[in-house]
């Protein structure tokens, strides 16, 4: 699911509307099937299905925006894994911000960016308005400063190519 997914992930703001709903579809699907392993066995932890898979467990997690509930439950148990040392805090920070942000809330790591307007990254708003501390919070779970990470989702300029020698 999660190759899949990663395949996919460039079609779900695609301008063809037919890739949109494809990409719906599928995170719909998978999202059903995480639904079914989380009954059966709760995180899909690293330990019990390996670094890819739970890697994988994540970014479905991630992706299911339209399944708030199944998104706060996975929540739940990835909290749950990782104050057992058994999941990676950064995920956990990642999958709180993109919750927080389907609620209509403030995010508290800066992971979520709201949109493109003038060439640059929008993030969605801080509960904390101070980059420092933001950027405090991101390095204690491993994640790079925020300046990067909004640099990283800034779309390709076209006359940029031409410049690079």
């Amino acid at each position: 699911m999660g190759e899949e997914q990663t395949r996919a992930a460039h079609t779900a703001h695609s301008e063809d509307f037919a890739e949109q709903l494809a990409w719906r579809r599928l995170t719909a699907e998978h999202g059903d099937r995480l639904a079914e392993i989380m009954d059966e066995y709760g995180w899909p932890t690293a330990a019990r299905v390996g670094e890819d898979a739970a890697t994988s467990a994540w970014r479905v997690a991630q992706h299911a925006d339209r399944d708030l509930s199944l998104q706060r439950r996975a929540l739940r148990l990835l909290e749950e894994a990782v104050s057992r040392g058994e999941a990676h805090p950064r995920q956990l920070a990642f999958l709180r911000d993109r919750v927080l942000v389907n609620e209509g809330r403030p995010q508290i790591y800066g992971t979520q960016i709201a949109g493109i307007r003038d060439g640059a990254p929008v993030p969605w708003p801080c509960a904390d308005p101070d980059p420092g501390r933001v950027d405090a919070l991101r390095a204690e779970v491993g994640i790079a400063p925020f300046a990067e990470h909004v640099a990283r989702h800034a779309p390709a300029r076209p006359d940029a190519a031409a410049r690079t020698p």
